[in-house]
């Protein structure tokens, strides 16, 4: 099997820090769009890392899998029923903080045995439930050379209630006229404050990182990441008898989650709002990697950030 040029890219610079002295574990978090490919490069740079020459015991995680129980999940919409972005898993404030923060200090220790959280998507009619951790899952005995998060939001930071307003008036009424979006999917401006508020637990998790990888679309036009969803549902249904989304429910699916791209997608490159010092701004900065894909998730340019 050809390996793909995008695993060599991640592989190579995750190699390139290590052989910087950073501390072990290496964190690395790997951000990309719905579609983007995201999880299955990160499956194959840990089979890449893994084997010969470099053998180095890898550790990934889905920021998915640490959704709130499906209690939980439900419990959230039922206290805020007017917020769309709620109504079941994936924004900012539908996962468990704390779950999180313990797995990563175990990781970062090396010093005991962590079972790592699962959440399978299929359970309850799809809305899903994070399985038991009752010794059933993967459990990570050994110190861990590198360890790899990936999901859609990572490194997003909240921002100030005067920049959500100058975006809702500014590139976010752009955004919705262009996508077409409409306000009982994507949120009203307070929906979006919501989620915005919720945001700013994220950052301890955050704070764990020395490596970034952000995957992004050559293009900058944010349609590219219905193209990929598409593709990637077209692909499954091909395979599976025809199960799965139609297009209608896709466009709907991406819908809810480019609030998240317009409004915080940015604090990847910069942390906090003023990040004037170190400890508002990412530690991964300096360190980092942006891959620019394009429509067949070709790598097109790398750079540094």
């Amino acid at each position: 099997m050809t390996i793909p040029a995008a695993v060599l890219h991640i592989s190579n610079h995750i190699l390139g820090q290590i052989n910087k002295s950073l501390s072990r574990p290496i964190f690395v978090a790997v951000q990309g769009p719905q579609g983007s490919g995201k999880s299955f490069l990160t499956d194959l740079v840990r089979s890449h890392l893994s084997a010969s020459p470099y053998d180095l015991s890898v550790v990934v995680l889905s920021v998915d899998d640490l959704y709130l129980t499906h209690e939980g999940l439900v419990s959230l919409a039922q206290h805020y029923p007017d917020n769309p972005l709620w109504r079941g898993r994936g924004q900012p404030g539908t996962h468990d903080i704390e779950l999180g923060l313990t797995v990563l200090n175990c990781l970062k220790q090396g010093t005991n045995s962590v079972e790592l959280p699962r959440f399978d998507k299929s359970l309850f009619d799809g809305q899903g439930d994070r399985l038991p951790m009752d010794g059933s899952g993967i459990i990570v005995n050994r110190p861990v050379d590198v360890f790899i998060m990936e999901g859609w939001f990572m490194g997003f930071y909240p921002i100030s209630p005067q920049e959500l307003q100058t975006r809702w008036d500014g590139v976010w009424k752009q955004e919705r006229r262009a996508l077409n979006l409409d306000d009982s999917i994507v949120g009203t401006k307070d929906n979006i404050s919501t989620v915005n508020a919720a945001l700013s637990r994220y950052t301890e998790l955050w704070s764990f990182f020395d490596v970034f990888i952000k995957l992004e679309a050559a293009s900058s036009s944010l349609s590219t990441i219905y193209e990929w969803r598409l593709q990637q549902e077209h692909y499954m249904k091909a395979h599976n008898g025809g199960k799965g989304m139609t297009d209608a429910a896709v466009k709907l699916f991406v819908d809810r989650y480019i609030p998240g791209y317009v409004f915080f997608g940015d604090g990847i490159f910069k942390g906090a709002e003023g990040g004037a010092t170190s400890a508002s701004q990412p530690r991964w900065l300096g360190r980092s990697l942006r891959i620019s894909i394009d429509e067949k998730r070709e790598v097109v340019s790398t750079e540094g950030f």
